[in-house]
């Protein structure tokens, strides 16, 4: 290997540290720039949810809490809401899409074809 040949390649070395950095310093600023409830969102396991099965437009579907029925506001349901509410209202997880009624309460969730 040349001497030119390593001068060009620790030259693309340092551009792609460089560039490395600049993306670094953009997530930093993203994270800064995002609120602490939404990165700290604490773990909810939705196996520890009542689900109750219901009827919609698009077919079955599992919601909770029962229609007529007074949410319990465990812990679990809690960071649930948090994240949905993190998420615009609707996420993706483990194989179940959930989204957020317009009360602001109940939540639907509908297992994911595929």
């Amino acid at each position: 290997m040349t001497v030119e040949a390593v001068k060009a390649l620790i030259t693309k070395l340092i551009e792609s540290r460089e560039q490395e950095i600049v993306q670094l310093k953009e997530f930093l600023e993203a994270l800064n720039e995002t609120p602490e409830e939404i990165i700290e969102a604490k773990e909810w396991d939705p196996n520890k949810i009542k689900w109750v099965e219901a009827e919609g437009f698009s077919g079955p579907y599992q919601r909770y809490p029962a229609k007529g029925a007074k949410v319990e506001l465990t812990a679990d349901y809690k960071a649930m809401l948090a994240d949905l509410k993190a998420h615009d209202g609707k996420l993706t997880r483990d194989g179940y899409f959930y989204w957020l009624f317009n009360d602001g309460a109940t939540v639907g969730r509908k297992k994911r074809l595929g």
